[in-house]
């Protein structure tokens, strides 16, 4: 493939982590290769009154320690986490932002549910103070947007800002759109997501859906793919990346970064009960058909694994529909952090790009019985070294956001 066919595809130069696997891309990648679970009990609040109790939670996060102190009471965890991840991601890259033109940086992030501890402790003292104990910040530290707007005013960051809010797909939407404003003159964009809506208003929203599990073993209460799926764990937390040009990347002596952003492609379910098919198999279609490769060149897929059985058989028809009966390598390491919403997706992207780099697919820790019908190829007990070159990260919201990334790995490092 010449230059002038791959100059219009972006590349990843920094990564920022901050999971309850870890806080930093590689403290996280130690945990995820040593199936190190970061779920535990709640301990953001008393969680016995309601009917989930365990939680992916970022240990050790001290946001004094790591978000300017006039900002902290300004803001949400969800910011102080995206705050800080961005930090870590710009420093991995090695960018210093005042030295890229302000309006040649942009900023799009993901949000599932924006800054709701926040918003619960303002809405208390609302009902039991009245409305003067409202704070001035109520109006700005819940809304969606605040991370992307905090991230922006920090570094500087003057070009197109927004926030995609697509639940657990919209990680792979920022990024799809990261990739559209590299191609319409940004040189650097900070995107990617965090989420953080451990309290008892984000928790009972959660809940709504029926589809959180219950279950009180930690090492059974979130098990995609598995006879005794039973839903999935909350969490918090994400990843923020910079996402380049290669022309910006190449003249800063970055190269390819980690890894290509090669295709994406975004769809969006039936209404329930319609004859017509999920939108998952077209969604991976179209990612490939934009990348230009064919199903035989991905060597893993990061499945969207919602641990809900009737959506892991959709799934994994999906995935057998286009890669054929166990065709690829399919992992999860989700099952380590808990769904982590508008972070999740992102996670996942970053993981898979440090699978791609070392040549390692991660195992999925939890699942021991294969559930009937689900014909995929899961990696369990542990890694399992490949040559990888291209990854696919695939991510479902709920309402029937569906989207689909894939990742190529860079061109010096590929061995096949």
């Amino acid at each position: 493939m010449s230059t002038a066919d791959v100059s219009d595809r972006p590349v990843v130069t920094g990564l920022g982590v901050v999971a309850p696997t870890g806080i930093g891309a590689e403290a996280h990648w130690r945990a995820v290769l040593a199936g190190k679970s970061g779920i535990s009990g709640i301990d953001r609040f008393d969680p016995a009154p309601y009917p989930v109790r365990l939680a992916g939670q970022v240990p050790g996060f001290a946001a004094g320690e790591r978000v300017p102190g006039r900002i902290i009471p300004q803001t949400d965890h969800w910011t102080h986490l995206g705050l800080a991840a961005a930090e870590a991601a710009l420093a991995d890259a090695g960018v210093d932002p005042a030295s890229v033109p302000e309006y040649e940086m942009a900023v799009v992030t993901s949000s599932s549910s924006g800054g709701t501890e926040f918003g619960q402790h303002e809405m208390e003292r609302l009902y039991l103070n009245g409305p003067s104990w409202v704070g001035a910040y109520q109006s700005i530290a819940w809304f969606y947007a605040a991370t992307t707007g905090q991230i922006s005013i920090r570094h500087g960051m003057r070009g197109p800002c927004g926030v995609v809010c697509a639940e657990q797909a919209g990680g792979l939407d920022a990024l799809g759109q990261a990739r559209r404003l590299t191609r319409a003159g940004s040189r650097l964009v900070v995107s990617g997501g965090t989420d953080a809506s451990l309290c008892p208003y984000g928790l009972v929203a959660q809940l709504s859906t029926g589809d959180l599990s219950t279950v009180d073993d930690v090492t059974r209460a979130y098990v995609p793919f598995d006879a005794e799926a039973s839903g999935y764990l909350p969490g918090e937390g994400g990843a923020i990346l910079i996402v380049e040009s290669a022309e910006s990347a190449l003249e800063r002596g970055a190269g390819d970064g980690y890894g290509v952003i090669a295709g994406y492609a975004a769809g969006f379910d039936p209404p329930p009960g319609s004859a017509r098919p999920p939108a998952l198999r077209r969604t991976i279609e179209k990612a490939l058909a934009d990348a230009r490769l064919a199903p035989s060149d991905v060597d893993v897929v990061f499945a969207d694994a919602a641990g809900v059985p009737a959506r892991d058989r959709s799934e994994a028809d999906a995935l057998a529909e286009v890669f054929g009966p166990r065709g690829v390598p399919v992992t999860a390491p989700k099952t380590l952090t808990g769904r982590l919403y508008g972070g999740g997706a992102a996670l996942d992207v970053a993981t898979a790009l440090l699978a791609l780099r070392d040549g390692v697919v991660p195992h999925t820790v939890g699942p021991s019985r294969p559930a009937p019908g689900c014909a995929v190829d899961l990696v369990l007990g542990q890694p399992r070294d490949l040559p990888l070159r291209t990854a696919l990260v695939v991510a479902r919201g709920h309402g029937g956001f569906t989207s689909a990334l894939v990742l190529r790995r860079p061109a010096r490092t590929d061995v096949r």
